[in-house]
């Protein structure tokens, strides 16, 4: 996803919109999506690790086909309640989004070959974040309507 697209499908995002799944409200989710892409860049350290076979098999089948992302999957490490927000308002969280995805960006440009690790898949380079992120975002997106 562009972040030209990222920001069209950002602005129809409100207070107002109604989640048509899971629990999070639009700030959350625009929150679980910046933490998710500052962890592809780095910025949040998480151990890195192994994957075992079936973590290979869902790194498979999310990343390199059509399936979907699966609703209701629990991201891991996160507890089942409601994050606290770090923003004081949703454009606020707009736009550190918009800034991470573009800081995620411009890592990888000046470190093509850096591989970052993702909680459920172990090391990831550019190209497999950009296909997780894609199917990641326009399912919390999508999760809005947006």
């Amino acid at each position: 996803m562009t972040t030209e697209t990222l920001l069209q499908r950002l602005q129809n995002l409100s207070l107002q919109s109604e989640a048509k799944f899971g629990i999070l409200t639009p700030q959350h989710m625009v929150e679980h999506l910046t933490i998710t892409v500052k962890l592809s860049a780095g910025r949040i350290p998480i151990p890195v690790f192994e994957p075992n076979e079936k973590q290979l098999a869902r790194k498979q089948a999310l990343l390199f086909t059509d399936i979907p992302f699966p609703q209701g999957v629990k991201a891991p490490g996160l507890p089942d309640t409601l994050l606290e927000l770090r923003y004081p308002d949703l454009e606020t969280a707009k736009a550190e989004l918009i800034k991470s995805y573009e800081a995620y960006h411009l890592l990888f440009q000046e470190n093509p070959k850096k591989h970052t690790p993702h909680p459920g898949f172990g090391l990831l380079n550019y190209e497999e974040w950009e296909l997780f992120h894609a199917k990641h975002m326009d399912h919390h997106l999508g999760q809005f309507g947006c």
